[in-house]
């Protein structure tokens, strides 16, 4: 028999598999997340190669096809030939100076229709009285061409650069206005609900929930407004000038200096992916806190 003091010694357990110590494995890395990182590292090298060889496809297809005799190598000289006349051009100076000259009014012209647009966008979006006065006007400028009114505008303000800047800024003006109505009241309500019961003062409301949350759609309009105030203002420049690349386009046109022609709507392209570039980096920079869908 074992004495009361050896009964007392004795651990009491309960079940032995309590009593079993818990040997923890030390994790080595997350084969998860690092399959996640990898895959998402392919997936976005797939999509360039992809872009990278419809782009290569295509300046094949271009620089072949007129020396093949497909299409009329005076009416579409070769990419090659296009090139070299581009660098001629940025070589003797006159490129940079159209490039400058239409920039310039682009610039000019978007910013002015950021100013106005983006505040009056945000106040029509947030306030209903507001938007019920306005909306008939803008209505119908709206669904107004505005190359339909570059004779009006150079009736009233002449053909100089004033008229080319005020067209840009009609242009400009309504895709960034509507896309900013458009993100104001496509908020969502349980945001707006859910900071109005924890107190936010309406200033407040608007400054943390409504403008963060609307702010990707404010720059798909300031995107759509990129583009349309450069298509505009080369069309303007068309008409009226003496300068910029619509004028090279054009003058070359007239002159017959195809490739010059085509190094002039090649120098378009690729001001209006650098201008894309430039606010998709800023919108990145101003929407961090968005969760990316493919990470």
């Amino acid at each position: 028999m074992s004495s009361p003091v050896a009964e007392r010694e004795k651990p009491v357990v309960a079940d032995e598999r309590l009593a079993t110590p818990v040997v923890r494995r030390k994790s080595v890395g997350r084969p998860g997340r690092t399959r996640g990182v990898g895959a998402r590292g392919l997936s976005v090298g797939k999509v360039a190669v992809q872009s990278s060889a419809v782009l290569i496809l295509f300046a094949i297809v271009w620089e072949v096809a007129p020396r093949v005799g497909l299409v009329d190598p005076t009416f579409l000289p070769p990419l090659s030939t296009v090139v070299e006349t581009l660098f001629d051009l940025l070589a003797n100076g006159q490129l940079q100076q159209h490039i400058f000259a239409s920039l310039s009014r682009a610039l000019q012209g978007f910013a002015i229709a950021v100013v106005i647009a983006v505040p009056l966008g945000l106040l029509i979006g947030w306030y209903r009285p507001v938007a019920q006065w306005l909306n008939p006007a803008l209505e119908l400028f709206r669904n107004t061409a505005p190359l339909a009114l570059l004779p009006v505008f150079v009736l009233i303000l002449g053909i100089g650069e004033t008229s080319k800047v005020a067209l840009v800024i009609y242009a400009a003006v309504f895709p960034i206005l509507l896309n900013t109505i458009s993100g104001v009241r496509n908020v969502d309500p349980l945001l707006i609900k859910s900071a109005r019961s924890l107190g936010l003062s309406p200033f407040r409301l608007f400054q943390k929930v409504v403008l963060p949350a609307a702010l990707p759609t404010i720059f798909t309009g300031l995107r759509l407004s990129a583009a349309a105030s450069i298509l505009v203002l080369i069309a303007a420049e068309m008409v009226g000038a003496n300068a910029g690349l619509g004028f090279l386009i054009m003058a070359s046109q007239l002159n017959f200096q195809i490739p010059a022609m085509y190094a002039g709507i090649l120098t378009i392209a690729l001001v209006g992916v650098v201008f894309n570039l430039i606010l998709v980096n800023i919108e990145r920079r101003l929407s961090r806190w968005r969760v990316d869908p493919t990470s």
